[in-house]
């Protein structure tokens, strides 16, 4: 087995979440050693990379594991000869993402940070970052992999894909939520279940849960019984609805499917107690003043509130099995070729795949329903769309990546939240304002 020592990149190294991919890397070190590890953010970030940082010193100084840890502001001293990077960033920071899901809101739109119009700007405000680092990655470490959970996932990763050299994986949590609600339903561990996810980054639907071989979607779906996060309201489901669907959906679809009840909960938990965005913060605050404790030497159990559990150990999973070539299946975000053949071959989809040293491979899909097709396409023409307006800062493209989203009801409101929510993103979509 490959024992090289690895140097592992985390850009926003900052963020709650980075003592859950530390303890992961503390557990795997034996079949994957990291000799160091680099944990980078920005200067608006410097406080919480300081207080994190500390925090994963001390987790590694209670292994006893030779596992350096860097703290740094320098983002390419950071990438330069890195076997993995790591993307966990917020463009604009939790106050950006606060807007995304005010300003729709107040237009009678669903608001919500990877959906919709506040999607779209967090992507708009993401993609040409991303870029930037992949330059340097394809400078200072061009055999390197880089591992995307920024969100919109994506879409974000369809453009490295379409716009760079860097190999890269997109993922999410939201598969593995679902692993673990199956093997926890059945009472099997996770090695015994597979289920099968056909669609895009927070648009796929469970087709099929293997539990030992047998498919328990038809019992799941007659108990009604599906999976949900901390950060979607769990509105349930209809019955019929379910059934002919032949599906599980996953929590996101309830945007979609759900609209009119969902809009209605974020408009009243926004007069009440905020959006998801002011919870975060909330919890957020909690989790640093958790992580200042010098006592700390380990993650702490609230971490799982924060809405985005299991997304690191996603991210150590797919790192072991590319270092080991470990040949097991994971749901990801890769190029679809002729996976799901009504959707462009360099689309990005999320669907099970075989990892391997060179990348994963994905698994054709047993089935795909027909009544979910529609929404597949016009969704994934939509992402097409926004990261073509990333790049170059049209918008005429905006707009009419907003209007042919399933949420926005007309061009009158398009229009309206465009130009309201450029002019509020207007320090972090310089491209948008270059004439002015």
């Amino acid at each position: 087995m490959n024992k090289q020592p690895l140097k592992v990149a985390v850009i926003g190294g900052g963020s709650s979440y980075t003592p859950e991919i530390v303890e992961g890397f503390i557990k795997r070190y034996d079949e994957m050693p990291i000799r160091e590890l680099w944990l980078v953010d920005i200067e608006q970030g410097k406080h919480k990379l300081d207080i994190v940082g500390a925090l994963a010193k001390r987790m590694v100084e209670q292994s006893g594991l030779p596992i350096e840890v860097h703290l740094t502001l320098d983002r390419r001293e950071a990438i330069k000869g890195a076997d993995f990077v790591t993307t966990q960033m917020r463009v604009g920071l939790l106050e950006a993402r606060r807007r995304d899901e005010h300003i729709p809101i107040s237009h009678g739109v669903i608001g919500q940070e990877t959906t919709g119009p506040g999607g779209m700007f967090k992507a708009l405000r993401t993609v040409p970052v991303i870029l930037d680092i992949c330059k340097d990655i394809e400078e200072l470490a061009p055999n390197a992999w880089l591992l995307n959970f920024t969100n919109p996932a994506g879409i974000v990763t369809e453009a490295v894909l379409k716009h760079t050299k860097v190999k890269s994986v997109g993922l999410c949590n939201s598969p593995i939520n679902f692993y673990k609600f199956l093997a926890k339903e059945y009472g099997v561990t996770e090695r015994e279940v597979l289920p099968e996810f056909v669609g895009i980054n927070h648009l796929h639907w469970v087709t099929a849960a293997y539990v030992n071989g047998e498919d328990k979607l038809p019992e799941l779906i007659g108990k009604g019984r599906e999976y949900t996060a901390s950060n979607v309201t769990a509105l349930d489901w209809d019955a019929d609805f379910l059934s002919s669907l032949g599906a599980i959906p996953t929590y996101y679809l309830r945007y979609f499917y759900m609209t009119d009840k969902m809009l209605a909960d974020m408009t009243a938990s926004m007069e009440k107690d905020g959006t998801r965005a002011d919870i975060v913060s909330r919890v957020e605050t909690e989790l640093f003043e958790l992580y200042k404790d010098v006592n700390l030497k380990e993650k702490p159990k609230q971490l799982e509130q924060r809405g985005g559990a299991y997304y690191s150990e996603a991210a150590v999973n797919l790192m072991h099995s590319l270092y080991t070539d470990k040949r097991d299946i994971q749901t990801l975000n890769v190029k679809n070729g002729n996976i799901i053949p009504f959707l462009p071959q360099d689309a990005s989809i999320e669907v099970n795949c075989v990892v391997t040293a060179q990348g994963p491979t994905p698994i054709p899909l047993r089935i795909i329903p027909e009544h979910v097709t529609g929404l597949l396409h016009a969704v994934k023409t939509y992402e097409s769309l926004t990261i073509q307006a990333a790049i170059t800062g049209d918008r005429g493209i905006a707009l009419q990546a907003l209007v042919h989203h399933p949420l926005v009801p007309s061009v009158t409101v398009a229009k309206a939240l465009l130009e309201e929510m450029l002019e509020a993103n207007r320090a972090y979509l310089p491209n948008f304002f270059k004439n002015e």
